[in-house]
Parts: structure tokens; C-alpha cells; sequence
């Protein structure tokens, strides 16, 4: 399969220095925060690439490196061929926004309040022109709101009279408005109850086999991945430590951190399998460990990791881990 987007060295830095007096009077040089460092990864056409971590651990800032909400540091970013960072900057960047939709995490704070559903589903046919009056962008907005699951009743209704599902279902329906080929769902059901999560989740693959739509899926809840996933990507402090085949992800993990995510789930079938448990906390991104950020934590840590960042290298079939204990053969 082709891949439709294709991420390359993606990194992101953010200056969260104190004032300048306050630095100056304090003697404190500049405080520089590595959100995304050297991200790279690709995700074919019509498949599900979900990315994992640790809350702070840069999911949410690679969305909106994709989207465009921020700029990045370094990298580049291909979306099907074409240099995506430099369409967004370009006269063609509305074009290309119509090809690509995000899905944000919080449906309570994503609709503007004061907006009917009409307006919210809408605003992306009138902004982008796709339809050529008032009446077929009604009836447009009904059929949105028809696959995913509402009544053309609720047009004319607001956002605080719906569930957080339904909203979620609404903001569905405003990604969808422009026929977008590729959804950045930032944890779109982190803030919904479980048996909501599986009616949307459900949704979201019944859209992606209908429209053969290409996701790139956030979030922290396992399960979630598990249920939607075709390859998932974990991070940890901005990096990608490991990048696999869902099924190699669940069954087989390589990294250390991915093997302590996975025993972080209760074991429901009872297994008796030795399981280790999450050691320590997530270091300061102000001042991160130097080589491998992992190894603090990490009961398989030498020297070499202490001093030397691994790279993210190929170590089986579809398998990428940024780990030495993996490469030298030592777990």
C-alpha cells in the first residue's frame, strides 16, 4: 500500500522561559521544552496508525504539527506526495485543508456554544464553498448528521442540549463536511463514557471501511488502540521508541516502556504470566536524561544508555524499537 502521509524528523520546541527581568534578576538562562524531538513514521492508505504515551509525552503536538495548528521546528510532512508544510503556507493551502479534518479531544469544549448544530456543521461547506446556497447546505448538513447517526431535528438544536457522545457525533459530522481523505482524531473518546466510546469508535470504523479514510488515532487507553489500530507508535518524552504492527504490538512488545504499558492493563484472563510493574515517573521534559530518555526507569539500563540516544532501527519484520538492550540482544 501507498503511504498517504509520511512524517520525516518532526520536532517541535517551545520556549517557556520566565520573563526577561525575571531571568535577569534571578541569573536563569532560557528554559526550552522539547515537545516532539525526531519523529518519523508513514501511514498507508486506508489504514489506522495510532499513537500511544504517557500523558506530556507529545501524541497531542503531533496532531497539530499535521494540521497545521502550529509550526514545526524541523522536519517535513508529506501528505500524498506533496510537501504539506509548504502547501499550508502556499495559495493552494485551502485546497489541501479540505483533504485533511482533525477530530478534537474534548466535544464540550470543541462546538461554540452559541452556534446551532446548522451552523457548526456548516461553517466548513461555506467556508470552502462546496455548496452553492442556503438550502442544499442544509440539506448537506442533514445527510452529515444522518451518517452519523443523528435526526435532521437536531440541526436546529445547540450543543448543551446533547449527550458528550452525540457531540462527539457532531463533531464527526463537521470533520466529514469537506470529504476529507485523512482524520487526526486527537483521544476523541477520552472525555465519554465507556459504552459511548465503543458507539463512537464503532462509527469511525464503519466511516473509515465506507469512505476508506486514513486515521491517525490518539490516545492513551490500550483497549481503545487495540479496537481501531492497524500499527501503533509509542512515545515517550517526545520520541518514538517503537513502531509495529498492532498484532506485534499485543503480542510480542520489544521495548521495555511498551512491555510496561501492556502490564499497566489488568490481566482479565489470569494468566500467571510474570508481569512488571510501571517503575518511577516521567523525568522533567526542562531537563530530560541524557542519552536514552527511558533509562531511569528502565531495569535493563547499561552505561551505553545512559550516555548514548538509541535510534529508531528496523529489528524484525515491520518492527522499528529505539532501544541498545533490544539491539545488543540483551532482553
Amino acid at each position: 500500500m501507498t503511504a498517504l502521509v509520511e512524517v520525516s524528523d518532526l520536532a517541535k520546541r517551545y520556549d517557556v522561559s520566565a520573563p526577561w527581568l525575571e531571568r535577569l534578576i534571578e541569573r536563569r538562562g532560557r528554559a526550552v521544552v522539547q515537545a516532539v524531538d525526531g519523529v518519523s513514521f508513514a501511514i498507508p492508505r486506508g489504514t489506522t496508525l495510532a499513537l500511544v504515551g504517557e500523558s506530556g509525552c507529545g501524541k497531542s503536538t503531533v496532531a497539530r504539527l499535521l494540521t497545521g495548528l502550529v509550526a514545526p521546528s524541523r522536519g517535513s510532512v508529506r501528505f500524498d506526495g506533496a510537501d504539506l508544510l509548504a502547501r499550508y503556507a502556499s495559495p493552494q493551502s485551502r485546497a489541501v485543508r479540505r483533504r485533511l479534518q482533525m477530530i478534537f479531544q474534548d466535544p464540550y469544549a470543541s462546538l461554540n456554544p452559541r452556534w446551532t448544530v446548522r451552523e457548526i456543521v456548516g461553517e466548513p461547506l461555506r467556508e470552502h464553498g462546496l455548496v452553492p446556497d442556503a438550502a442544499a447546505r442544509d440539506a448537506r448538513v442533514v445527510e452529515l448528521l444522518a451518517q452519523v447517526g443523528l435526526g435532521a431535528a437536531d440541526a436546529d438544536k445547540y450543543p448543551h442540549q446533547f449527550s458528550g457522545g452525540q457531540r462527539q457525533r457532531i463533531s464527526i459530522a463537521r470533520a466529514l463536511a469537506t470529504a476529507p481523505e485523512f482524520l487526526v482524531c486527537d483521544e476523541p473518546t477520552s472525555a465519554l463514557d465507556v459504552s459511548v466510546q465503543a458507539q463512537v469508535l464503532n462509527l469511525m470504523r464503519d466511516l473509515q471501511r465506507e469512505r476508506g479514510l486514513t486515521y491517525l488515532f490518539i490516545s492513551h487507553n490500550l483497549a481503545v488502540v487495540r479496537h481501531v489500530s492497524d500499527a501503533v507508535g509509542v512515545m515517550y518524552l517526545g520520541r518514538l521508541v517503537e513502531l509495529a504492527p498492532k498484532s506485534r504490538i499485543f503480542s510480542a512488545p520489544r521495548h521495555p516502556y511498551t512491555r510496561m504499558l501492556l502490564d499497566a492493563v489488568p490481566d482479565m484472563a489470569m494468566s500467571g504470566r510474570a508481569r512488571v510493574p510501571v517503575q518511577g515517573e516521567v523525568p522533567n521534559p526542562l531537563a530530560p536524561p541524557t542519552g536514552c530518555a527511558f533509562h531511569p526507569r528502565c531495569p535493563h539500563a547499561n552505561a551505553r544508555c545512559r550516555a548514548e540516544r538509541p535510534l529508531l532501527m528496523p529489528v524484525d519484520d515491520g518492527v522499528q524499537v529505539a532501544c541498545h538492550a533490544v539491539e545488543e540482544g540483551r532482553l
